[in-house]
């Protein structure tokens, strides 16, 4: 059976989508399609810590749709500037599992991926597949993935 592995940087994602469309993404729908085209392995959204029940009812939906939801606290600099990025924590993860699947799909625009994908492209005899907003989206990612599927209305909530 065609095995996917699923990677979700949640923050970029939710941004892209408001800022584009001003609409959220349906992540219902997402896994109801990647469903649809084989196994899915591993699903895992890697998101901020919650800190209203807003957040808590988001995380507890994407657990109930099959997603793994992985969190790291918000952090709030001296001066002013924010971190909560999960960079590290996707990249090592998809070059894990990259090898026991047929196709990785990272879902974000984020250009600091480029070098990701090119090393798993490199290494691993998969398909590398991301899903983001097109304007929003590094033209060094997309130069870099296999494939890309445009974030557009059949994918929105």
């Amino acid at each position: 059976m065609y095995k996917i592995a699923v990677f979700v940087d949640v923050q970029n994602i939710y941004y892209t989508c408001k800022q584009a469309f001003e609409r959220s993404f349906n992540y219902r729908e997402l896994y109801r399609q990647l469903a649809q085209r084989g196994e899915i392995t591993h699903a895992i959204a890697y998101a901020i810590a919650p800190n209203d029940d807003g957040q808590v009812k988001f995380q507890d939906a994407l657990k109930y749709i099959g997603f793994e939801v992985k969190t790291k606290p918000y952090i709030q600099r001296s001066d002013g500037t924010a971190k909560g990025d999960w960079d590290v924590g996707i990249t090592i993860d998809m070059l894990e599992l990259s090898a026991d699947v047929n196709e990785v799909i990272l879902l974000s625009g984020d250009g600091d991926f480029d070098l990701l994908i090119k090393a798993i492209n490199r290494k691993y005899e998969v398909l590398t597949h991301v899903i983001s907003v097109p304007p929003l989206t590094a033209k060094s990612l997309l130069d870099q993935c296999q494939q890309h599927t445009p974030i557009d209305h059949t994918l929105l909530r």
